[in-house]
């Protein structure tokens, strides 16, 4: 299957229209028709109806595989490209809103001591793009963020060639309004806020089908959805009683207007892991080592002063 074809397939299905697909790919209309032709025949099936823009049941299967397919593809070029460019004082670090925490800050301000001078990038993405960005190269290493049983890992999808490692373990809090009836509570129970409306926001608090995953129920409603990775946001809309959401305490705790509440049941944490590629740069694997602990010898050739 050409990945070129897969491209332009997912592009068209994106934009609804062959016309606007060849716009952003750079190509002309009859290229992009071309493309879908051939691998409408390389699959012998149809995949894409043309009046209007849709897939058939078969593109509609097609297009759950395209972007795991594609992310694979760049993944491996990045990885390949990364052999010939190493920038041993340059760090990208992207994390997902919740998982930077103190002990974060705190080994990237050692590394610094170490690697001097370090040029230092911290992005801000929803989970899923921070793993795009590391399977891609836009980072050099990542911090993703969610909840599982203690010492569990977390549900990551198919990464490749990648290390993944535990990075942090706290306390799962839920946010109430100060004034809600289970604000003073010392602890609460997921399973008894099934029924409750929550905000749906999976690029910052925990995602709600991961609740209903972890509860094995229904439920968990969503009364607004938000997108974004604004924590203060967030906080702000459940402070006002738009809905329930599930962060780690330590953080919840600083954010104006709520009241963070400990879960109970199901024993959960908050997990963080960290991502970086099997072959990574210096600057990573040195945060990556003070990040999970582990014992970062000093090396004169990285101390510049």
């Amino acid at each position: 299957m050409n990945p070129h074809l897969l491209r332009t397939f997912v592009a068209v299905l994106d934009q609804r229209s062959f016309s606007a697909a060849a716009s952003v790919l750079g190509y002309t209309q009859s290229a992009v028709s071309q493309h879908i032709a051939a691998l409408e025949a390389d699959l012998s099936t149809r995949l894409i109806e043309r009046r209007p823009v849709a897939p058939t049941p078969a593109g509609a299967r097609l297009l759950e595989h395209a972007p795991a397919l594609l992310l694979l593809l760049d993944a491996a070029r990045a990885d390949i490209t990364r052999l010939r460019h190493t920038h041993p004082t340059r760090l990208t670090l992207a994390h997902a809103p919740a998982a930077l925490g103190p002990a974060v800050a705190r080994a990237l301000a050692q590394l610094r001591t170490t690697t001097y001078p370090l040029d230092l990038e911290v992005r801000v993405l929803g989970r899923d793009a921070v793993i795009e960005n590391v399977l891609t190269g836009g980072a050099d290493i990542g911090l993703v963020d969610g909840a599982a049983a203690p010492s569990d890992p977390l549900p990551l999808p198919n990464l490749g060639p990648t290390t993944t490692l535990a990075a942090a373990e706290e306390t799962l809090a839920v946010l109430f309004p100060r004034d809600h009836p289970l604000a003073g509570r010392g602890s609460v129970r997921l399973i008894d806020l099934t029924q409750a409306q929550w905000i749906d926001a999976p690029d910052t608090a925990i995602p709600l089908d991961r609740l209903r995953a972890v509860c094995r129920a229904d439920g968990f409603h969503p009364r607004v959805r938000h997108r974004g990775t604004d924590l203060h946001g967030l906080a702000a809309l459940a402070a006002a009683g738009h809905g329930l959401a599930a962060l780690p305490l330590a953080l919840a705790a600083t954010l104006p207007g709520i009241a963070a509440v400990p879960v109970a049941a199901p024993r959960l944490v908050h997990r963080t892991e960290l991502i970086h590629p099997a072959n990574p740069t210096e600057a990573a694997r040195r945060f990556a080592d003070l990040v999970t602990d582990r014992q970062v010898p000093d090396r004169p050739q990285d101390i510049v002063r």
